[in-house]
This record gives structure tokens, sequence and C-alpha cells, in this order.
């Protein structure tokens, strides 16, 4: 990837009437050019492996925007910390929208890139919206009902944690305050990610000021539920699969791969699931393939 000039600006655009606010990389180019929107792992902020990923994509000669979905970051929206994928979903809608309207974006070449959670978030707004013209997924977080049960203790913890969801819910539209967990603990055991998850608790990688450690324990039923694999088959735009064996789930990857309705390609490379989120190395290939491939397929 042939580095360049990247130029940043800090933007904000309206989803279903939030105010959303992004980070637009813009390389140093004359005209309209292919433009790209970046979209993180669940509970993050921009600021975290989105940026990486939108800064080597403007190095590589696309408009690129990492922005906060509504309830985390700057981005209005309440709840906040609510894991929605409905929600997300919606916001990649509104970003593909102000993205292409930018007087230096050619509408007709848009790519969106999703990392982890992000990922299956991309993949269903890419199978509605026909302006995606191409999409990447980096160690995609890609689960249906059986990884679910699989991750989170089966059918019984699933159970317990829908239970917990539903019952925060309904507080919440009583007007109770909002129930939170931690996003991440090492000590919490009712956190949404229980272990050592380094990333996000060290500073000098995912734990940034602007991200905030909580979780919104009415999450649950919206995130356990939720399952993109449906969607492969209504995915037309070239699609590219970036992920290894040590990633979290690299049997979703493969299960949506076989699905994908349209051009696609699985590559597997090294590294585990938080490699692909900061590891200069396994940033830089996965990056590098992803750039090859918007440039092949938004030409």
């Amino acid at each position: 990837m042939t580095a360049a000039t990247v130029h940043t600006e800090h933007v904000s655009f309206d989803s279903d009437g939030t105010t959303l606010v992004g980070t637009l990389y813009s390389p140093e180019s004359q005209g309209q050019g292919p433009a790209v929107v970046v979209l993180g792992s669940w509970t993050t902020v921009k600021e975290q492996m989105a940026a990486g990923y939108a800064r080597r994509m403007a190095e590589a000669g696309f408009h690129t925007l990492a922005f906060d979905p509504a309830g985390y970051g700057e981005s209005g929206g309440r709840p906040r910390q609510l894991e929605s994928p409905a929600r997300k979903i919606r916001d990649i809608h509104s970003a593909v929208t102000f993205l292409g309207g930018q007087h230096r974006v050619d509408p007709r070449r848009i790519g969106a890139l999703g990392i982890c959670a992000g990922a299956g978030y991309t993949a269903v707004n890419a199978a509605n919206d026909p302006r995606v013209r191409s999409l990447a997924l980096v160690a995609p977080w890609l689960h249906d009902a059986a990884l679910v049960r699989d991750i989170y203790g089966g059918a019984e913890g699933v159970r317990q944690k829908m239970e917990l969801g539903l019952a925060a819910r309904t507080r919440y539209e009583l007007g109770e305050p909002v129930d939170y967990v931690p996003a991440v603990s090492t000590t919490d055991p009712d956190a949404a990610m229980f272990g050592p998850f380094d990333y996000y608790l060290d500073a000098r990688r995912g734990a940034v000021p602007a991200w905030d450690n909580r979780f919104a324990v009415m999450s649950w039923p919206q995130w356990l539920t939720f399952d993109p694999h449906p969607a492969a088959a209504r995915i037309t735009a070239p699609t590219l699969i970036v992920t290894s064996r040590d990633a979290a789930i690299p049997q979703g990857a493969e299960k949506f791969h076989a699905d994908l309705g349209g051009p696609k390609n699985l590559v597997w490379t090294e590294g585990d699931q938080f490699d692909f989120y900061d590891r200069d190395s396994t940033v830089d290939e996965a990056a590098a393939l992803a750039a090859y491939h918007f440039a092949e397929t938004l030409a």
C-alpha cells in the first residue's frame, strides 16, 4: 500500500433525527474519487480499530468515513451504549448517504468495511443498499443461533441473558435509569466481555478516552437474536472476507462466505481477533487486501 498525505475533518450528519459525528479521512487527489465507510466492533467508538483502517484506506486513495453510531462517543442518541444492531444498520445507511453527498466523492463508487461485529452490521446494510458497490469484512463476528449458544453458555446461558435484558428494558420503559455493566472486565462476570481482553483495557491500545466501558443490559436480546446470515444470499456486491483460524469465530466467516450471492473471496491470514484491531503487521495486511479489493471493484 502506497502511503499518501491524509487530511482529516471532523464532520456531523443526520441519521433518522439523531446527529452522528465522524472523522472524514481524505487523500490528496483531484476530482471525484471512490469512498469507503468504516465501522468497528460492538461497543466501540471511531477512535479505536475503525480509525486505523480508515487512515490506511485514505492512504490508499479512498475518501473514508469512520463514525460513532448513535449512543456512542460524540454522537447523540439515547440510551447510551445500547448495542442495537437495527440502529447501527440504520446509521451505516445514513453514513453512506452523507459520504455520497461529499463533492469529492463519486457516489457510484462507495464501498464499506466492517470489523468484527461491525462486519455483520455492514453486511446487512449492503444486502439492502445498492449504493454499496463493494464490501470488505475483517475478522468478522458473524454469529447465528447455534454459535450464540456455543459462545454464551448454551441454551440456559442465553436464556438468562435474554431475561436480564428484557427486565432491564422493562425498567427503562417505566422511567428507571438504564442498567449498565462493564463492556469489558477481568473481574466482573456480568460484563458483556468477561476475560483477558487486553485490547480494551490497555490505554496504549483500545482504552481510549473517548470509549465508555459500559454496556446497556437491555442490549442482550437485540444482540443475541441478531443473525446476519440470511442476508448473505442477497449481497451481490463483490465481497472480501479477511480473517484467520485464530480469530473469534472463523466458522461463522466460512458459512457466510459460502452463502454469499455475489462475487466473493475468503482470505486466511495470521493473528488472533485483537491482532486485527491494532497489531500493525496484521492490520497492514488486512487493510492492503481490502484496499486492493476496493481498487479492483470500485474502478
